[in-house]
């Protein structure tokens, strides 16, 4: 769900009392990192007074500064692991994500209270390590047997603990989809991300922030050389110089500061940078940044019975946090050092997923957002910027046959993931803004055809995947389908009366739209979209994307737009 206005105060505050080793999810971050931070100790009580009253929402980072471009660490310390007392040693981040596993243990330590141990004769130790690298080199050592993290930082470590056959990381279960916790912030002179070409943005790299908006400057068709970058050490840090600094044109960060710092006209605070708003946030693209958990290789094939207990005392604990997020919520705040109220309005930016929809992204082939797409984007993206050299393959980081095994124990579970949709009304959309982001995809048609020839266009398939890949990381979101047509014999027409252009115009109009509609029923037909997710419009000659080279304009564009208005 959407970040509620209580709830975005809540974590406010959660960061003001605890500073940023408590509630940062993303950032690949040391101690090092937080000075600029606001704290209990450094905000007065009438400010503070306000904030809770929702009068005063400053920037969670009351400094910044800029740091170079780093590449990530290199793993250290590899060992054997280490395995006492029938105990699983499992890192967390505080992040409301984890709620499952929490209910499941029935707190952080070890105990015999857990479903773990009075269901399948093990205890689990949940560790507190904010800092995903400090995560990372735990498993390398051997000190900890699962990392924590989301599925593009996992593809981002994979190739370096893989050097290594036993700290190889081994995916068995997806624990959430980030809904709403993160968001790209731009000044008014962006209306897309395609105007985003040339721009200056600012975030914390080698995070998930960084992942975000390459996967959305790739979709717009920008290439990462075509930004500048500037990054801080922090998400937070990256809204403040977004405030501080007129030059830079978008910041990506994380909640509250993503809703306190756009214009008051657009859903902001009183203070917001003026015609700042949210182009996009993980409410629309609500099935990109996947939380997940690994276990070492060696540790998998070793205790391949507690794996499977791992997973299945998750699902357990799904039902337990669903049934009573109270004592769930009192759980995760005891380990997190925050209030119970602060950690269930946490659990508000992530979707918690049971069985069914574990099922439908490691199995289903035909879900646009599953495991394999979701993990070949974050590859390519990260490859494509840099960061990695080959990537980690899918089939060597990810067992399914754990959850195999797990079919029909969980009958209740059904997909509780899936956005409703109203029947399309462009004119409608666009009175309530323009899209996030245009994709151009090319798909050759015969002469005055509308039918997807695989025999004329060779590439047909490949163009539809993509479009699906990127239909089901905006989830949320509406798809328009537009379709254009050669303009080469617009002035022949012309030429020829009012009468006659007319009827052309007409003609070609209907036929752009039946171009279109033969995309969205492919799209539909093969991945199963709701059918009110996807419209269609026909451009005609309205739309030429070049005046000489005709070629261009035989093209298909596809739109993202917000989800409806509430």
């Amino acid at each position: 769900m959407e970040l509620k206005i209580g709830g975005k105060i809540a974590l406010l505050l959660v960061i003001l009392g605890l500073g940023l080793g408590a509630l940062y999810k993303f950032g690949l971050l040391s101690d090092k990192a937080v000075g600029g931070l606001v704290s209990s100790k450094t905000i007065d009580k009438e400010t503070l007074d306000k904030i809770r009253a929702g009068e005063e929402t400053p920037t969670t980072a009351k400094n910044y500064a800029f740091v170079a471009k780093q590449s990530i660490t290199e793993v250290k310390g590899v060992s054997n692991y280490q395995f006492k007392d029938n105990t699983v040693v499992f890192p967390i981040n505080i992040w409301g994500g984890w709620a499952p596993i929490v209910a499941a243990n029935n707190g952080f330590g070890p105990n015999k209270d857990s479903v773990f141990f009075k269901e399948y004769g093990f205890q689990v130790d949940l560790k507190l390590i904010d800092d995903p690298v400090a995560a990372r080199d735990a498993f390398a050592a051997g000190q900890s047997h699962v990392l924590w993290g989301t599925l593009d930082m996992i593809a981002l470590f994979a190739p370096g603990l893989s050097r290594d056959s036993r700290t190889t990381p081994i995916v068995f279960q997806q624990i959430d989809w980030s809904n709403g916790g993160d968001g790209i912030v731009v000044r008014a002179h962006i209306n897309e991300a395609k105007d985003l070409r040339g721009k200056t943005i600012v975030l914390a790299q080698n995070s998930p922030s960084h992942y975000y908006i390459l996967s959305v400057l790739t979709d717009a068709g920008i290439s990462p050389r075509e930004v500048t970058f500037m990054f801080t050490a922090t998400a937070f840090e990256a809204a403040k110089a977004f405030v501080d600094n007129e030059k830079i044109d978008a910041c990506v960060s994380w909640a509250p500061d993503i809703y306190n710092v756009v214009d008051e006209r657009y859903g902001g605070k009183k203070g917001g940078v003026a015609g700042a708003r949210l182009l996009t946030t993980t409410r629309d693209a609500s099935q990109l940044i996947a939380d997940v958990w690994a276990a070492r290789a060696d540790f998998a094939r070793d205790h391949r019975d507690i794996i499977k207990g791992l997973a299945a005392g998750i699902f357990k604990g799904y039902d337990i946090a669903r049934k009573d997020p109270d004592k769930t919520a009192a759980l995760m705040a005891k380990g997190f050092g925050v209030s119970a109220e602060e950690a269930k309005s946490m659990m508000g930016d992530a979707h918690l997923t049971n069985f069914a929809e574990n099922k439908k992204f490691f199995f289903d082939k035909d879900n646009p957002a599953n495991f394999a797409r979701t993990w070949a984007a974050a590859s390519y993206v990260y490859k494509s910027y840099g960061s990695i050299g080959a990537p980690a393959r899918a089939e060597e980081i990810v067992d399914t046959s754990v959850l195999a095994e797990l079919e029909g124990k969980f009958p209740h579970h059904k997909d509780e993931y899936v956005p409703a949709f109203n029947k399309v009304n462009i004119s409608r959309m666009k009175l309530e803004g323009g899209p996030i982001l245009t994709k151009a995809v090319m798909i050759q048609f015969p002469s005055n055809r509308w039918d997807l020839d695989r025999k004329y266009d060779g590439s047909i398939d490949n163009i539809l995947e993509e479009v699906a890949k990127l239909a089901g990381k905006f989830a949320a979101a509406r798809i328009v389908i537009e379709g254009n047509v050669d303009t080469s014999r617009k002035i022949e027409f012309q030429r020829e009366g009012p009468r006659v252009f007319k009827e052309m115009s007409l003609a070609v109009q209907e036929l752009s739209e039946k171009r279109a509609d033969s995309v969205r029923s492919a799209l539909q037909a093969r991945y199963k979209f709701n059918a009110n997710k996807l419209a269609v419009l026909g451009n005609g000659w309205d739309n030429p994307a070049s005046l000489t080279d005709h070629a261009k304009n035989r093209r298909v564009e596809i739109k993202v737009y917000p989800p409806e208005a509430e």
